[in-house]
């Protein structure tokens, strides 16, 4: 009987790992769920689960903190690292630990599941990080970029949120947040912004749309909260701008 035990305190996340999962194991295995570093460790001493999906960035105790106490009283538990950031002293403390796979953050389904029947059918000592996973998911962090802006290419004029680019990357929207800011070094809102101000110009150059209509065309449900966005990234209203391109 195979008992695993998920430490994740976003409950999104948690129930994607969650469903994954359960999908490899036998009506006899159990999976086993908790939101803090603290409690992984109260848990694996009472369980003694020799699976463990722990996420870095955790409440009370973080994820490596955690890991290291586990490690006392459960040596030979493959432990499977999550995290958002691909900073190398993590992988390196991780690697010290001897975790058994260290994935970045947004995990693609597909891939998760490769590395649960992984290591749901390796012998318990077997703890290596490979490079080639690393490499794996180095290029996941690259897709993930790239479908999140597609998306918000595509979906600039709707009401866009955070929450629903967050879900069509599989990612919780905590983390999307961090990893969207780290990747792109703007924030999400940021970035949406930018898009709609330059599809703006493009309209204000181009057509003799009224600037309400623009607004409302390039997603901006206020007209005034238009133009306030519109001067700040471009130093004019949206009339003087529309001036000063045709007086070229």
């Amino acid at each position: 009987m195979n008992k695993i035990l998920i430490v994740e305190d976003e409950l999104l996340e948690q129930e994607f790992l969650k469903s994954i999962i359960k999908n490899e194991l036998t009506p006899e295995d159990r999976v086993l769920t908790c939101e803090s570093g603290k409690d992984a460790i109260e848990l694996a001493k009472e369980h003694k689960p020799n699976i463990i999906i722990m996420d870095i960035m955790i409440s009370e105790l973080d994820g490596l903190s955690a890991t290291e106490s586990i490690r006392k009283f459960l040596p030979d538990t493959s432990i499977i690292i999550l995290s958002a950031y691909s900073d190398f002293s993590y992988a390196q403390k991780a690697i010290n630990l001897k975790v058994s796979e260290y994935l970045l953050k947004p995990v693609k389904p597909a891939i998760f599941k490769k590395v649960i029947q992984k290591v749901l059918a390796s012998a318990p000592k077997q703890s290596v990080i490979a490079e080639e996973s690393l490499s794996t998911d180095k290029e996941d962090k690259k897709s993930f970029i790239e479908d999140s802006l597609k998306f918000i290419d595509k979906h600039f004029k709707d009401k866009l949120t955070l929450e629903m680019v967050a879900s069509e990357v599989f990612m919780s929207p905590k983390y999307f947040s961090q990893a969207f800011k780290k990747e792109m070094d703007v924030t999400f809102t940021e970035y949406v912004i930018k898009v709609r101000v330059q599809h703006a110009c493009k309209l204000l150059e181009n057509t003799s749309y009224p600037v309400y209509r623009i607004s409302s065309e390039c997603g901006f449900s206020d007209p005034s909260y238009f133009n306030r966005v519109f001067c700040a990234q471009k130093s004019m209203t949206p009339n003087a701008y529309r001036s000063h391109t045709r007086t070229k």
